[in-house]
């Protein structure tokens, strides 16, 4: 990290970070918001600063484990002005179940660590706790985003989700998974091009 982003974790992360021990209410985090937002492994914190800068008037919360894509995404929100963004180092699983019932409007997951290895399944962030913990979470309406660029973690996530009725899977024709969506912004590491398959866009709604 450079100084400045050590400054930047040094200085104002303690500030925005989430409350360390409690319930965690995204209203009261990000009060005066018209709406709340989840990212979950935001990595260099491109598609969060982005969704942040062009809304405004949505509360975001990026949880993220590595230290370096916090600094990135705290230098974004000061670049930016973003007084809309709120940052967390750590592992979303040890925190989801601290929020609150039904306070976020939306999740985003985009492009997990697929654990290709069938050993390793078990280590993918989508597995039915998880899931539990976004029907739970999300209002209903509320709208949930995973992509991919792993063919296996597509089907993964299809298999946990297709008999959860809590969920509402949003496509009809092929194309809306295949296509990137039109509030998407792409990061980095999807312009890589590192996993077997086009990016897949799974998008449900909490009924």
């Amino acid at each position: 990290m450079s100084a400045r982003q050590q400054g930047l974790v040094d200085n104002v992360l303690p500030g925005i970070d989430l409350p360390a021990a409690g319930e965690i209410d995204a209203a009261q985090l990000l009060p005066g918001m018209g709406s709340h937002v989840l990212e979950i492994g935001f990595g260099g914190g491109e598609h969060l600063a982005g969704q942040a800068e062009r809304h405004p008037q949505t509360g975001y919360i990026g949880i993220e484990p590595f230290l370096n894509g916090v600094a990135k995404a705290l230098t974004y929100r000061e670049e930016l002005g973003l007084e809309n963004l709120c940052l967390h180092r750590g592992d979303a699983r040890d925190v989801l179940p601290r929020f609150k019932a039904e306070s976020l409007d939306r999740i985003f997951l985009l492009f997990p660590d697929p654990w290709h290895k069938k050993r390793h399944a078990k280590r993918r962030f989508v597995q039915p706790s998880t899931r539990d913990d976004f029907a739970r979470i999300l209002k209903p309406g509320g709208k949930l985003r995973i992509a991919t660029d792993v063919k296996s973690y597509a089907d993964h996530c299809m298999i946990e989700f297709e008999q959860d009725e809590r969920f509402i899977w949003q496509a009809s024709v092929a194309d809306d998974w295949r296509v990137p969506p039109p509030d998407h912004i792409q990061t980095r590491y999807e312009s890589k091009n590192l996993g077997d398959c086009a990016p897949v866009f799974m998008d449900w709604v909490r009924a």
